[in-house]
Formats: C-alpha cells, structure tokens, sequence
C-alpha cells in the first residue's frame, strides 16, 4: 500500500469538512511576517466530540529547488480546541505549501496550494 491510496482530497466525498484549508497572509500589526494558517472545517465545521474529531494537522513547505521542509505539527484534544494553528513563516523561497488533516474516523485528508 502507497501513502497516496490513503490521501483524500478536494474530490472526495465529505470534502467541506475535512480539507485543511491554507490562508497565507500577513502576521497582525505587521508588514513583514508572513502568516500561514491551516484551518479543518472553515466551510462546515468539523464535528469535536471525543467519538469524531480532528486529531492532528501538519504543514510542509516547498522550497523553490524541490526541497521539502517540515515547517510544523498541531495536536488538538477533543471537544476542547479547534482545528486551527497558525505558523509563522518567510514565504518567500516557496513554490508552495502542503497540508495534512487526521480525522479520527474519516482517515487522511491532504491540500496544497502553490505561490
């Protein structure tokens, strides 16, 4: 079994809730840092109960020459905190980011968006 043949994405059902949605803006108050937030559920919100919940989201960045770099994780107790996390991160150097959402029930859930 491939890592892929687990990976759903944008075309899979269920899709509204379990994408991590990348939003890549500037840090508050500031012209200079760069701001990479991961949000699961920001259409529909995810269900946070201890039977069905997010546990975990990752962002990988990837740099201008192919390299991949692990830029951070977010572990999330259920029923007691969102699926969010915010990473301050020099974008520039970076063709794109990729995302990684764990659904307790639901498996792997992947987005990428590309500068």
């Amino acid at each position: 079994m491939e890592i892929g043949e687990l990976l759903k994405g944008k075309l899979s059902e269920g899709k509204e809730k379990h994408v991590p949605v990348i939003d890549i803006g500037k840090s508050h108050g500031s012209e200079v840092e760069d701001l990479v937030t991961v949000t699961v559920g920001k259409e529909v919100a995810h269900p946070n109960t201890v039977e069905h919940h997010i546990a975990w989201l990752e962002l990988y960045g990837v740099k201008d020459d192919g390299q991949v770099v692990d830029i951070g994780r977010a572990e999330f107790g259920p029923s007691y905190t969102a699926p969010l996390a915010r990473f301050k991160v020099d974008v520039a150097g970076f063709k794109g980011f990729f995302a990684l959402s764990y659904c307790n029930i639901h498996g792997l859930w992947q987005n990428v968006v590309e500068l």
